[in-house]
């Protein structure tokens, strides 16, 4: 049986692509949730007016992969100690953020986080735990970007290979055979 975990690291091009090759993971769809517009578009989520993050849903077999193991891979492959903002990208979309579905996924986000922290003495994750709050699918053309568009985006280009670079360094007994 599958569960799911919803996860804002930054732009979500950046953070499905890492998680696309992490083992026991089948699904993950880039969206909007946090914010106050109902079904909210790309255009307005990046002006920063709807409260919403770029997140993504993903979806993993527990047996192959924990939930603290995929938490683990999300707080070691962004730069959680960035308040909304990753890198370039600037605002709260951008935040950091984990969306738990239920109390026992806020309890285990509360203690990645407190990891995260013990493992990163003079450092502080400011990565929020928010909700609940509602899931919006993004358009069509975010879905699975980096293997369509993003591979001839400049900045996917840039952003993305050194964030796969980081998981298959910090997390190589994750990563997918062939990723």
């Amino acid at each position: 049986m599958s569960e799911q975990a919803i996860l804002a690291g930054g732009c979500f091009w950046c953070t499905e692509a890492v998680f696309r090759d992490v083992v026991g993971v089948s699904e993950v769809e880039s969206g909007y949730i946090g914010g106050t517009t109902a079904h909210p578009t790309y255009k307005q989520v990046c002006s920063g007016d709807t409260g919403h993050a770029e997140a993504i849903r993903v979806t993993f077999d527990p047996e192959v992969i924990s939930l603290p193991e995929i938490l683990d891979v999300f707080l070691g492959t962004h730069d959680p100690t960035q308040l909304n903002r990753q890198g370039n990208d600037i605002g709260t979309q951008y935040r950091s953020a984990i969306f738990p579905l239920d109390g026992k996924q806020r309890a285990e986000a509360k203690a990645a986080i407190d990891r995260w922290n013990a493992d990163h003495a003079g450092q502080s994750a400011v990565t929020t735990i928010e909700g609940p709050a509602e899931w919006y699918p993004a358009e069509d053309y975010h879905q699975e970007y980096w293997e369509g568009e993003g591979q001839r985006n400049p900045y996917c280009l840039a952003t993305i290979p050194p964030k796969l670079m980081k998981l298959r360094k910090s997390f190589q007994n994750k990563v997918k055979a062939g990723s």
